[in-house]
């Protein structure tokens, strides 16, 4: 993650390390989506508190030839994209009580229900990162905020998600 993506200094990455069990289940949900792999989109962090991904700049996800910026479904599919691992990682705790058959059966229903992208400035940059937070976690719906930065910490876009979790 770059330093403009930075989270706050009062979260302490230590304190919320994911159990092993919880991370593979965000890396298998995420690897069995072709069109993440399409985009290019890659994992950088994975708490309880945050999702970090991101996503480099290539000729194939141009929205606007004449400027070169970053097309507004690449921008808003790694909002979705973040947010809804964000939200798999806040249901996968309120799922505790079920047995690992049928928390994992329920987590596969994981979907949006909603996402508003509000689009802040034109997508210039090599690299942009999204950082996701939780707002709700439920026992059926989970919401979500995002953030996307350029490499050069210009605020890109800001979403909100929010996700059917069980």
């Amino acid at each position: 993650m770059t330093e403009s993506a930075a989270l706050p200094p009062t979260i302490d990455p230590a304190t919320d390390v994911l159990p092993e069990e919880l991370s593979q289940a965000v890396y298998g949900f995420f690897n069995r989506i072709p069109f993440n792999r399409h985009l290019g989109i890659e994992i950088d962090e994975l708490r309880r508190d945050c999702v970090a991904m991101s996503l480099a700049m290539r000729p194939e996800l141009i929205g606007n030839f004449t400027q070169g910026i970053l097309h507004g479904g690449a921008i808003s599919s790694l909002i979705d994209v973040c947010g809804g691992a964000m939200a798999l990682i806040g249901a996968f705790d309120r799922h505790a009580h079920l047995t690992v058959q049928e928390r994992m059966m329920r987590l596969s229903k994981l979907g949006t229900i909603d996402l508003r992208v509000d689009y802040l400035r034109p997508g210039r940059g090599e690299q942009f990162v999204c950082t996701s937070v939780p707002l709700r976690s439920g026992n059926k719906v989970g919401v979500v905020r995002s953030e996307l930065h350029a490499n050069d910490g210009t605020l890109i876009a800001v979403g909100t998600g929010t996700y059917l979790c069980g």
